[in-house]
C-alpha cells in the first residue's frame, strides 16, 4: 500500500498562502476594520476587501507587508467592461496591489471567447499598467469543464498572475429551487493548474474553513487561498504543531464538507 502524501510546511509559509476575505456584504465598517487587524496581525498575504474599503486597508495595512486586494465586477461578473477597468484603476490608484475580477459568467457560457478575452485583457493590461497583478475569478460553479479550460487557456496567453475558482458567492439554483454551493474543489483545482502556463498561478477560494482543505489545495496545485476563516485555519495548524521550523505534515486522503467531498 502506497505511503500517505505529506508536506513539509511552516506556520508563516501556510499564512503566506492565504487572502483573507472580507467580502460579505453584510459585514460593517467596523467589522471590516477588525478583519484587517486579524490579517495584519497573522502577516497573510493579502486583504481581500471590496472597493469602498480599499482607503481603509491601506491605513491598516501600511508597512505591515500584507497586500492589498480589491475584487472587481463582484461577485457575478456582469458590470461592463468598461465598468471594470474604471473600478480596477480606482482601487490601484487607492493602493490595491492585486484585483480579483470576475468574467463575464453568461459570456463563457454563451461560448462568446472574443467577449471574454478582450475584457480579460483589457483589466489586465489597466491593472498590470499601474503595476498590479490581475486573477481572473472563474465562478466554477456554474460552469463544466471545457469552460474552465478554455479560459485557462486564454489567461494564460494573455499573461494573467492568477487564475481563481470562485467568489464564494456564486450559489447555483437546483430542480428543488433551493440554492447550492460548491465552490473551490480540488478535482477542479487541479484541472486549472493543469491547463494554465508556467507564469499563471492558481487561487482556490469558496469553502476552505480547515487546515485540511487547505493543505489539500496546496497539494493539488493552489498556490493561494481565498478564506474567511483565517483565524480558525491557523489556529488549527498551532495545535497540530506547525511553527516556525519545518515540520511534516501527512495530508489527509479526503474531506468530508457539508457539500460533499472534498
Amino acid at each position: 500500500m502506497a505511503s500517505p502524501a505529506t508536506i513539509i510546511t511552516t506556520l508563516p509559509q501556510l499564512a503566506k498562502l492565504i487572502d483573507h476575505s472580507l467580502l460579505h456584504p453584510a459585514l460593517t465598517d467596523a467589522q471590516v476594520l477588525a478583519g484587517l487587524e486579524v490579517a495584519r496581525d497573522l502577516k497573510v498575504a493579502a486583504a481581500c476587501v471590496k472597493p469602498y474599503s480599499v482607503p481603509v486597508a491601506r491605513d491598516v495595512l501600511a508597512d505591515s507587508g500584507v497586500q492589498i486586494c480589491c475584487v472587481v465586477g463582484f461577485p457575478h461578473g456582469s458590470s461592463t467592461t468598461h465598468s471594470k477597468i474604471t473600478e480596477a484603476e480606482e482601487a490601484v490608484s487607492e493602493g490595491a496591489m492585486e484585483i480579483d475580477m470576475v468574467v463575464n459568467i453568461g459570456k463563457v457560457l454563451g461560448g462568446d471567447w472574443e467577449y471574454a478575452t478582450n475584457e480579460i485583457r483589457a483589466v489586465n493590461d489597466a491593472v498590470t499598467r499601474r503595476g498590479a497583478a490581475l486573477k481572473v475569478i472563474f465562478e466554477n460553479d456554474f460552469l463544466e469543464d471545457a469552460h474552465i479550460v478554455h479560459l485557462c487557456r486564454i489567461c494564460s496567453a494573455l499573461d494573467v498572475a492568477f487564475v481563481k475558482t470562485s467568489t464564494g458567492y456564486g450559489f447555483v439554483r437546483r430542480p428543488d429551487g433551493l440554492y447550492a454551493y460548491r465552490g473551490a474543489t480540488l478535482p477542479h483545482v487541479r484541472l486549472m493548474k493543469e491547463n494554465v502556463g508556467p507564469n499563471v498561478h492558481v487561487k482556490a477560494a469558496g469553502g476552505i474553513r480547515t487546515l485540511d482543505e487547505l493543505l489539500l489545495a496546496m497539494a493539488a496545485g493552489a498556490t493561494r487561498i481565498g478564506a474567511s476563516a483565517t483565524e480558525t485555519i491557523l489556529e488549527e495548524a498551532v495545535a497540530r504543531g506547525i511553527g516556525t521550523i519545518p515540520v511534516r505534515i501527512t495530508l489527509p486522503s479526503r474531506v468530508v464538507t457539508p457539500s460533499g467531498i472534498y
